[in-house]
């Protein structure tokens, strides 16, 4: 597993820009309809539901995100954190590492970004006479409001499990047995409130959108108004990415793919 995971970080590192880039926007589009999907699923759910349950529940639909990436093939950022083990045994350059780091980071915020204006134009939020909308402002009010510590935490310990998802399914050699190895670390994120920095990349401009362009109708629904999510701001959204993104890299870069590498290919000989 750790020989793959060092070759498919060189074969990464190594895709031309324009290739990179598109499956970048394919996996922050795929994220996207995971979180959208979770969202749709837990709206309303804790009138009826113990809370346990229902954020088991959010992360096991939010793993559709990453098995459409992982079956699907998509560039992710948060599991293209694992390239540091092909660049530990000097097979990827630095500045392959971050060309490959910063241009998937764009792509994933154009699918991410894009996918929640289609779900907004589709008027999503006002299913289940808005109860939809009103979870998604909820999620994206909290994450906006989260200090730099929190936030970082939040994000060291979410890159954590999403790439021991992505680190056991190289163990699988079927459909079937990847989508097992993706499900449980993604839904442990999702339950533990973990912070995504992609899913982010939805969550919050998603939110930005329905604040602003919501009509009336929707806000009478939910007996809310805009300024009831004062945190929910455009500086709020980039305080909250700069430090779960810094996290994501902890935490799948250093604490998942610089560990795997000491532990396993350490010894062996850089050719």
């Amino acid at each position: 597993m750790a020989l793959k995971a060092e070759r498919v970080g060189e074969a990464k590192a190594g895709l031309d820009a324009i290739r990179l880039f598109a499956l970048a926007v394919l996996a922050g589009a795929f994220i996207a309809f995971g979180a959208m999907f979770a969202t749709v699923t837990v709206a309303g759910a804790a009138d009826f539901l113990p809370f346990g349950v229902a954020r088991l529940l959010s992360g096991l639909t939010f793993s559709l995100g990453l098995i459409l990436v992982v079956i699907g093939g998509a560039e992710l950022f948060t599991g293209n954190a694992l390239i540091v083990m092909a660049w530990a045994a000097r097979r990827v350059t630095t500045l392959a590492l971050l060309r490959n780091w910063l241009i998937v980071l764009i792509g994933n915020l154009v699918g991410a970004v894009a996918t929640a204006g289609l779900i907004f134009a589709a008027g999503q939020y006002g299913f289940g006479g808005g109860q939809v909308g009103a979870a998604a402002l909820a999620a994206a009010e909290a994450k906006a409001e989260l200090g730099f510590g929190e936030a970082l935490a939040l994000g060291i310990l979410c890159n954590v499990l999403v790439c021991l998802a992505v680190w056991l399914s190289f163990s699988a050699r079927t459909v079937a047995g990847k989508v097992a190895a993706v499900v449980p670390p993604v839904a442990a994120f999702v339950a533990g409130g973990f912070e995504h920095s992609i899913a982010n990349m939805y969550f919050l401009p998603l939110g930005l959108m329905i604040k602003a362009g919501a009509g009336d109708g929707f806000w009478a629904d939910i007996a809310a108004q805009p300024a009831n999510y004062d945190a929910l701001t455009v500086s709020g959204m980039i305080l909250n990415l700069v430090p779960v993104i810094i996290g994501n890299i902890i935490g799948g870069g250093v604490l998942v793919g610089a560990v795997y590498w000491f532990v396993y290919l350490r010894h062996r000989k850089i050719t």
